[in-house]
């Protein structure tokens, strides 16, 4: 349909009639000028005009919708076809900047100069030869054009409106997206959507399954938002408009990119700023994008985030999604008040590993020790529970200890008038911490020590004795830990000569604080494990071992189990105490343990270790009653089993106890009768190959017999010294003495002595030198020289260059034997 457009029919939506005019003298007037001036002139016209133009337009919201709802009353229902003269005679195309020349012809502007730039000097239309090139904007034909197009636009935004509510979904994407690229093609179109009262609708379709739609919906709202105040606020007033737009911060990149470029434009409305950190989910959202590998998005979300920072509960809720900077910059300058709130905040969330050490890089600890050094007991509380909260951290608590955070806690441990029992507590638990971050310390780094002196041990120490439960464990977990440390031996040493083990076996009887009394056990363990004998001699009497042997048996922590039975195996090799140890039923408990196959856990598996290790105690070939003790209870099947299953140190004592049992076997292995009338009927004896008499494993303790040769050979091969050494020894006690002849000739049967020569490549010199002394012998006899001398000889050779001067003489004495060198080479 072709509708014809004039002046008095104008769709200006921001003009009234009498405006329109006025305006239309005032456009004459210019025209006249313009034809009687140069092009220089007539732009400058038409710039006055805009800009009279835009003087005119209304700026009042509700003028702007009243006129607008005017206009649309009269538009037609459908879109109006252009005029022919709307059409450029060049481009055939609706024109945009329509200018006349001096044929009376109008073309577009662009379109024109290209005709002119290729030499032409006629009218494009009639070929007529031109007069002058000026351009002359045909501002009249240019307005209706405007109108024509303002129209349409109109006409198009208002048949959009209904099409949103369709139930097909395509149709509505189709609409949005023509919707969106009318906001995209002129600023005029935005606000006829805005007038037209699109935003409710848009914001509803915020909710939309379709995610296409939810980014259509997301886009052109932001287009509207982006440069209108008004639009911002209109938005923002739309009920519930924030939680479908924090729900699309959750989507895909895309949808997610526009619904934080549109919450950041409403937080520059002050309204909406301070709810958007009320909505669920809003603030770990934006800091989720604030690391995101999109750097648009990490820069808008660290943006709106600084925006919404204003508030105090929203920097709390941004340090519990792990964003500290906000509060770290209020920790440090912000008055008392909010410091302390800060403060309280970093002692009261929950924080992971990577919060902390973030946390420990944005530099939250200078802050901290300055409150901790605060006069007011309120500040210093509020401080002590937040390095409470961070000290767990290795990195934090070397930290702490390297800027002099030990003067302060420990003044507050120690002074009773400084705080209340539950900050000593606190601090008692950081001092906990920083000593088990001694740990953790590279050696490469200087170290540091959170104790320097004897009388800081002394003090520290002496604080289990005059304070609760609560101290008492953090301070014995933290001697614990030092003792672990790479200065624990010199620590030990300290509190073995402050009577420390007195103090121990008496916190190891106590019955209602289970907790004080598995660190005193777990810390009497350490102190076990390189002491002086005398020591605890003194303290270890029948009713500790009895207390030790109660834990073992009743306590539900497997580490505090692991340490007693520890003390156990490092208890001296008295007498008196295996004795007494064996009296108080200790085989039995070591049994219980042992016959338990349950031993995937990283402590029961300690358990495990030091139950053999204590076991070792009790199969001494110097008293050959305890031996017989623990064959009749069964333990020699499982030591073998456990040179097949166990861990290195558990096959180590395990061969430990067999060697030891084996010392026993010549003198027990019972004689082979001979030389009556019915041992002739019978069936005759066979003896054992090595101890050439009768052995079983229960009367003569005999290694071939309990099978426990092949798990010693195969631990031969294996990588941990330890349990090597141990099984050596165990297999030399087959060739010791006058059993050498009988004990190789098994051996060559069995294939041993190949692990043995392997031996000699060992990084180890003191298994190479274990493995040569049993070569030295092995190789007195001319059988093994002649079966094993080639090769052993390179291995043995190799010890005489490169190995100690002992080693060299006793490899050259070996090579002696396998007539490689003289008897009187200067290798001896």
């Amino acid at each position: 349909m072709e509708v014809s457009i004039t002046k008095s029919a104008s769709f200006t939506p921001l003009a009234s009639w009498e405006e329109f005019k006025k305006f239309e003298e005032f456009k004459s007037e210019i025209e006249e000028n313009k034809l009687g001036s140069d092009m220089a002139e007539a732009r400058q016209l038409e710039q006055i005009s805009a800009l009279h133009e835009k003087a005119e337009t209304p700026t009042s919201y509700g003028e702007k919708q009243r006129r607008y709802l005017s206009k649309r009353s009269s538009l037609p229902r459908q879109l109006v076809a252009p005029l022919g003269s709307f059409y450029c005679p060049i481009t055939l195309d609706v024109m945009v900047d329509p200018v006349e020349i001096s044929s009376s012809r109008t073309f577009e502007r662009s379109a024109i100069e290209r005709w002119f730039a290729d030499g032409n000097r006629y009218c494009p239309v009639t070929s007529s030869p031109l007069n002058d090139l000026v351009l002359r904007p045909n501002r009249n034909l240019r307005q209706s054009i405007e109108e024509w197009r303002e129209m349409n636009n109109m006409i198009t935004i208002v048949s959009i409106k209904p099409k949103l509510q369709s139930s097909e979904e395509q149709e509505v994407i189709q609409s949005l997206q023509k919707l969106h690229d009318l906001c995209t093609e002129h600023e005029l179109n935005r606000e006829l959507v805005s007038l037209e009262d699109y935003i409710p609708i848009l914001v509803g379709l915020l909710y939309a399954k379709s995610r296409e739609t939810r980014t259509l919906a997301l886009a052109i709202l932001y287009i509207l938002a982006k440069d209108s105040h008004d639009n911002t606020e209109r938005i923002a007033k739309v009920d519930n408009v924030l939680q479908p737009i924090v729900r699309s911060l959750a989507r895909q990149i895309g949808e997610s990119k526009l619904a934080l470029q549109l919450l950041l434009q409403l937080s520059r409305c002050k309204e909406v700023r301070e709810v958007i950190g009320t909505i669920q989910g809003s603030i770990l959202l934006l800091v989720s994008l604030l690391n995101s590998d999109d750097s648009q998005a990490s820069g808008d979300a660290k943006e709106l985030l600084d925006n919404l920072s204003f508030l105090h509960q929203n920097v709390i809720d941004m340090a519990k999604a792990n964003y500290f900077k906000p509060l770290l910059q209020l920790l440090s300058s912000g008055p008392d008040n909010v410091r302390m709130i800060m403060a309280d905040t970093l002692s009261e969330i929950k924080l992971t590993d990577h919060g902390k050490l973030s946390l420990f890089k944005d530099g939250a600890l200078e802050p901290l020790l300055k409150l901790l050094c605060h006069d007011d007991l309120e500040m210093k509380g509020v401080a002590v529970k937040a390095l409470q909260n961070l000290s767990s951290l290795p990195e934090y608590g070397l930290l702490m200890i390297r800027e002099g955070a030990l003067g302060p806690l420990f003044e507050i441990l120690y002074r009773h008038s400084l705080s209340s029992p539950s900050m000593r507590e606190q601090v008692a638990v950081i001092i906990m911490n920083l000593a088990i971050s001694t740990n953790a310390q590279e050696s490469d780094h200087e170290q540091v020590s959170l104790l320097e002196s004897d009388e800081d041990v002394f003090k520290l120490f002496s604080l289990i004795s005059l304070t609760g439960p609560d101290i008492q464990r953090c301070i014995l977990q933290a001697f614990h830990a030092i003792c672990q440390s790479s200065s624990g031996s010199n620590i030990r040493t300290m509190l073995r000569q402050l009577s420390a083990v007195q103090v121990l076996v008496q916190l190891c009887e106590l019955r209602n604080h289970v907790e004080v009394r598995a660190s005193a056990v777990k810390l009497f363990h350490c102190l076990t494990e390189d002491g002086d004998n005398a020591v605890f001699q003194e303290h270890v009497d029948e009713r500790c071992i009895g207390t030790l042997l109660r834990i073992i048996k009743t306590s539900d922590d497997e580490e505090e189990i692991a340490a007693a039975m520890g003390i156990v195996s490092n208890l001296p090799l008295d007498s008196d105490i295996t004795q007494c140890l064996l009296d108080a039923g200790a085989l039995d408990i070591i049994c219980t343990f042992l016959s338990d196959g349950n031993i995937n856990s990283r402590h029961r598996q300690q358990v495990s270790e030091n139950a053999v290790k204590a076991l070792c105690r009790f199969t001494v070939s110097t008293n050959q009653e305890w031996q017989k003790r623990v064959a009749k209870a069964g333990f020699i099947p499982l030591l073998v089993q456990l040179l097949v299953s166990g861990t290195p140190l558990t096959k180590k004592s395990a061969a430990i106890s067999i060697k030891q049992f084996s010392e026993s076997s010549t003198a027990l292995s019972k004689p082979i009768k001979h030389g009556t009338i019915w041992c002739c009927l019978a069936a005759p004896q066979r003896g054992c190959p090595v101890h050439m008499g009768i052995c079983t494993v229960d009367s003569s303790f005999c290694i071939l017999e309990a099978n426990a040769l092949e798990p010693l050979l195969r631990i031969l091969s294996e990588n941990d010294v330890g349990a090597a050494e141990a099984s050596l020894d165990a297999i030399n006690t087959l060739i010791d003495g006058e059993k050498l002849q009988s004990g190789c000739k098994l051996f060559a049967e069995r294939d041993a002595i190949p692990p043995i020569i392997k031996l000699l490549s060992s990084s180890s010199a003191h298994l190479q030198e274990k493995a040569l002394l049993v070569l030295e012998r092995i190789f007195r006899l001319v059988e093994m020289k002649q079966m094993y001398a080639q090769s052993a000889e390179m291995p043995l050779v190799d010890i005489t260059q490169r190995g100690t001067s002992g080693m060299k003489s006793l490899a050259a004495r070996v090579l002696a034997h396998l007539n490689v060198l003289g008897e009187q080479s200067s290798f001896f």
